[in-house]
């Protein structure tokens, strides 16, 4: 990630951007079993949308429709074409923006900001107890996704859990080489674990999007699925695939024994 698009929490990043200090091995007692193989520090990257909060309720609703909006602000195209360019550009990019700007040259911060115009505190649905929940996984938190920063704090705000997360790092902060580069580019995953400053495998990626999880893998990092039905595509993946450390249903569940990742 270039220096024009460095991760909200500047203090925080230059503390990633440090050489982590050697660890010693220490003894995993009964209630570290998310510590790092090797002694080292867990790092948890956080996916926002159907991972950390249930955006089938309300808010994907209400993306679609201000994103369907924003195209038509900026192409001047009907409601059905900019439906199709919407979903199009998503299932080929990842993200309907990066579409946006490749083939019709539209700014991309001013498409984001268009596109997330409404107020996501009335709209936000969780599991109970989830700020308790996370901070039982012990580690560092990261926040790791394809959302604008506006929204992403909007959320975690309402959600209780922003202060929990040393860095957000989201689609503002995705431009490599004038590029936008999201999940699930390998090269914006290369430059995550470097910015982390551990071993992949003491890097866990929790997300509901498969792709994504698919990049995370191959770089050697683990891997959580959180099965979510509201997930496009979620019903074409109903059993777990060979990329997927462990599936769960909840945030919840990370902490029980059953669910315990391992390495």
């Amino acid at each position: 990630m270039p220096a024009a698009s460095r991760p909200e929490n500047e203090p925080a990043q230059r503390r990633l951007l440090v050489p982590p200090a050697p660890h010693r091995p220490r003894r995993r007692s009964i209630g570290s079993r998310w510590a790092a193989g090797d002694g080292g520090e867990r790092v948890w990257l956080f996916d926002l949308d159907n991972t950390l909060h249930d955006c089938s309720v309300a808010i994907f609703k209400a993306i679609d429709q201000n994103m369907t909006e924003a195209v038509i602000e900026a192409l001047g195209v009907d409601l059905g074409e900019a439906h199709r360019l919407r979903v199009m550009y998503w299932k080929r990019y990842g993200a309907t923006v990066i579409g946006m700007s490749r083939h019709h040259g539209i700014d991309t911060r001013s498409f984001l900001e268009r596109s997330h115009r409404f107020d996501p505190a009335p709209l936000v649905h969780c599991e109970a107890g989830l700020a308790r929940k996370l901070r039982g996984l012990k580690g560092r938190k990261i926040l790791l996704t394809n959302a604008p920063l506006a929204y992403a704090r909007g959320v975690l705000g309402t959600l209780g859990i922003l202060q929990q997360f040393e860095s957000l790092w989201t689609i503002d902060h995705m431009t490599l080489q004038g590029r936008i580069r999201p999940k699930p580019t390998m090269a914006l995953m290369k430059q995550v674990l470097a910015r982390v400053g551990q071993p992949p495998s003491n890097v866990v990626l929790v997300e509901d999007t498969l792709r994504n999880l698919k990049s995370a893998r191959a770089l050697g990092m683990k891997t959580v699925h959180i099965f979510h039905p509201g997930t496009p595509f979620s019903g074409l993946h109903a059993g777990r695939s060979p990329y997927v450390d462990l599936r769960v249903n909840s945030i919840g569940q990370l902490l029980t024994s059953r669910h315990a990742l391992r390495g």
